[in-house]
């Protein structure tokens, strides 16, 4: 159970004091500017698994480095018109797993794209990404979080970070959603990884658009 010392309209418009070095912004402008020169080619191949009400797309594009990165995109079938976007990203270990481990958004009306995390997937979800990056091979301690850490520009998350922000522009590619609002949702683990890539994603959740009968 959480606690917490503030009220709700203080959560809302919390930040907490960033110590951040002086090359910070210059870091990652640079690590998106150059994950950019690849093109996106987000593909969205249709997967049955006997759902009636969502549709499932097996998702694929090019992240950091122009490596494909995998993922799922439901949609309610019963819809009309573009409709808001969560994109969510995955706590430690874990991989994309299987389309029916994520309906909750989907079943209430909005899209919803699951990026798997590269190389992980082997603690509770599978994942179908490998992380190919030959710079970050260094010794590590066991698991991600050191894994090329040896260098800012061969570290781990930053090939991640790179990936989720491109999963934002994987989700605004489809036709479903295009203009309407992206939020990114991160779990467990995970939950300082995307958003630290990109301060472009920041438009709240509008109600979905109403679902025909």
């Amino acid at each position: 159970m959480a606690f917490f010392d503030l009220s709700l309209d203080q959560l809302r418009t919390y930040l907490p004091p960033r110590d951040e070095p002086a090359d910070f912004d210059a870091f990652w402008r640079d690590t998106l500017a150059e994950t950019e020169r690849w093109p996106l080619d987000a593909r969205f191949e249709p997967f049955e698994c006997g759902l009636r009400t969502v549709e499932v797309f097996d998702v694929t594009f090019n992240g950091y480095g122009g490596q494909p990165i995998k993922g799922w995109f439901l949609l309610p079938r019963q819809r009309e018109g573009a409709l808001p976007c969560v994109v969510e990203y995955i706590g430690y270990g874990g991989g994309r797993g299987f389309p029916t481990d994520w309906l909750v958004w989907s079943g209430a009306g909005y899209a919803h794209l699951i990026m798997d995390t590269r190389g992980q997937g082997s603690a509770w979800l599978k994942g179908d990404t490998p992380d190919p990056e030959v710079d970050g091979g260094n010794p590590q301690h066991p698991g991600f979080m050191t894994r090329g850490i040896l260098k800012p520009s061969t570290y781990y998350y930053r090939r991640v970070f790179a990936d989720a922000a491109r999963a934002v522009a994987a989700a605004r590619a489809h036709p479903a959603v295009e203009r309407r609002p992206c939020v990114t949702r991160p779990v467990a683990r995970a939950s300082r990884s995307p958003t630290s890539s990109s301060r472009r994603i920041t438009a709240p959740l509008p109600p979905p658009t109403r679902q025909s009968a």
